[in-house]
């Protein structure tokens, strides 16, 4: 009987461990920190990181701000794509995803 009370346990602890890796995995996406940079790269592999002061300093007199959202996607063989996002239509489509 404890034998299938720790197996039941178990099991749920690796359930509930399985899914955190898996959100983990799937990339969901967040807010970026304050100072942090992140890549993209066309065959859709991302990468962030947080440079030192002097380095940030430097990224930020390259920086553009974002004026409005903005969509990517990948195609079925990995390569991203960036989403034109002009039109009010693709705008307000984009802004219902980020929410």
């Amino acid at each position: 009987m404890k034998s299938i009370k720790l197996a039941v346990v178990a099991g749920f602890a690796a359930l509930c461990a399985s899914q955190a890796f898996a959100e983990d995995a799937m990339g969901t996406m967040s807010m970026m920190k304050g100072g942090q940079v992140t890549a993209i790269m066309p065959d859709g592999h991302m990468g962030t990181m947080t440079p030192d002061a002097k380095m940030g300093a430097d990224m930020m007199k390259m920086a553009k701000p974002i004026k409005h959202c903005m969509m990517m996607m990948t195609d079925a063989k990995g390569k991203a794509y960036m989403i034109d996002t002009s039109t009010k239509k693709a705008q307000a489509e984009c802004e219902k995803m980020a929410m």
